[in-house]
């Protein structure tokens, strides 16, 4: 067939024009009368098309196992369905097939092409947000770890908020809400989820859910609206899906090195406010301008701040350790055995036992870790006062050099006694800090007052105010009375004469 589109535009100039016969371009150009013909009408080369599909026979038998594989797999894991490989391999074992790989490709490529599904463009009111969770890995310290990305965005404005975490978990969601509705200046009336364990504690229909105790805190302090999209439906929410792979190539690569997540965070903070400042194709403004729109249409932040926790009940065990999220937090030890409450929050835990807080720790986002206070330990040390140097809580509590004096002191003094009285010195940490005690060790050190009794009321002096002159403002009545200066004399006589 001929293809050439400049000899094809020349043979119909020369040929229209009248500067050569049919007969001669046939003869100079060595074409057939009925090539020539198709040149003559048609302004430029035109594709072969076939009338008719060619036929292949060796798999034409086998479609209808293809297609209700592919069938099947719609209702299976998205990253657990078959490949045309796969299909192939099946049909040549459990079928017989003896035809080629291509074909079977193209089968289910073309099944592919009929059934893939068609999306209507939506429309999005000002106000509405979307949330969800994405992976990535930074370099915290040296070390490459995976932290989870919390992102909301605005699809009517395409504003976007994003924050990294050590994990996915209810803190980690309440706080990400908490810093977005902070960062977009209100609230979203209406947010779009899917079906996280965080949020929905059962599905219990099409659109029904029961909600977890914890998202319902959050929902019922910040009043917005809920929708949760139907299973392995994530196209709801399409808007964030496809902002989560924008944030992590734009923010997170290369992959970043940072001290901390916080400091991290802080960045992402900076670039989602310069993303602002962009203009998108079919918007009529920048993404500011749009958002000052959408706040038009947000709640109101309440006054009263939100505090992103999680309560879980939990037991001490016999070492006076509770453990929750993998890690363990240490509590006095009259609390061993007994029934706990704990608090988590993101960068703290607290233990509760009945109304009373008996612990807090800095949050460990690790596992298998331990976090010791020495001074839940010093109670029972007090009884086992032999397991002072070995105890673990205390092997790596850094004192100042006073204690060991002290301790020195006390046991040349005491003898087996002084390391009883030493630990009975710690444990007025348990009502003053360590740098006030250890002004009091070293005071009672330079005066000779070596013993915990005498300690305590050093630091019951220095805790004591003194008592402020009295004011006769606003007391005129007052004013006149005088009261004579006391005669000390009589008491001087009386010394003398003693």
């Amino acid at each position: 067939m001929f293809k050439d589109m400049e000899k094809w535009v020349e043979i119909r100039r020369r040929v229209l024009t009248g500067e050569i016969s049919k007969r001669g371009a046939c003869k100079e150009y060595k074409l057939t009368w009925r090539t020539l013909q198709r040149i003559l009408k048609h302004e430029e080369p035109v594709g072969y098309q076939r009338k008719t599909v060619p036929r292949k026979r060796k798999l034409e038998k086998f479609l209808p196992i293809i297609h209700e594989i592919l069938k099947q797999d719609l209702e299976a894991p998205r990253k657990q369905r078959h490949t045309a490989k796969r299909i192939f391999d099946r049909l040549r074992r459990e079928h017989g097939y003896e035809g080629g790989l291509t074909v079977v490709k193209d089968a289910v490529r073309a099944w592919k092409s009929h059934h893939a599904e068609v999306f209507v463009p939506l429309t999005h009111r000002p106000g509405e947000a979307q949330v969800d969770f994405g992976e990535a890995q930074v370099k915290v310290r040296g070390e490459q770890v995976k932290v989870a990305m919390f992102v909301m965005t605005l699809p009517y404005s395409d504003a976007i908020f994003c924050q990294v975490f050590p994990h996915e978990c209810t803190e980690t969601f309440q706080e990400g809400h908490k810093r977005a509705f902070d960062f977009f200046g209100g609230i979203p009336w209406r947010i779009s989820y899917d079906n996280s364990k965080i949020a929905v504690a059962e599905i219990t229909g099409g659109r029904e859910r029961e909600l977890t105790s914890e998202f319902l805190r959050l929902q019922g302090h910040y009043l917005f609206e809920h929708h949760f999209c139907l299973v392995r439906r994530p196209c709801e929410k399409g808007h964030v899906e496809t902002l989560i792979g924008y944030a992590r190539r734009n923010y997170l690569v290369p992959v970043p090195e940072t001290d901390s997540l916080e400091s991290l965070n802080d960045q992402l903070h900076q670039q989602c406010s310069e993303d602002l400042g962009r203009t998108l194709r079919g918007k009529s403004g920048t993404k500011a301008e749009l958002l000052a729109q959408e706040q038009t249409r947000m709640l109101p932040i309440p006054q009263r701040e939100f505090e992103a926790r999680r309560i879980k009940p939990a037991k001490a065990n016999s070492l006076s350790l509770v453990r929750f999220e993998n890690n363990d937090y240490s509590v006095p030890t009259e609390y061993a055995h007994h029934h706990v409450t704990v608090i988590g929050g993101i960068e703290e835990v607290r233990i509760v036992v009945g109304d009373r807080l008996v612990a807090r720790h800095p949050r460990h986002w690790g596992k298998e870790h331990t976090e010791f206070n020495p001074v839940h330990y010093l109670a029972l040390l007090e009884r086992k006062p032999g397991a002072l140097d070995y105890a673990k809580p205390l092997e790596n509590w850094q004192l100042p050099d006073c204690f060991t004096v002290l301790r020195r002191r006390q046991e040349a003094e005491l003898e087996k006694l002084g390391t009883r009285e030493f630990i009975k010195v710690l444990r007025l940490l348990e009502h003053a800090t360590l740098a006030e005690l250890t002004g009091a060790v070293e005071y009672g050190l330079s005066i000779g007052a070596n013993s915990a009794d005498a300690l305590r009321l050093i630091l019951q002096a220095r805790r004591e105010q003194p008592v402020s002159l009295f004011c006769l403002e606003g007391r005129p009545h007052l004013k006149g009375v005088h009261v004579p200066p006391p005669n000390l004399g009589a008491y001087q006589s009386l010394r003398v004469g003693a």
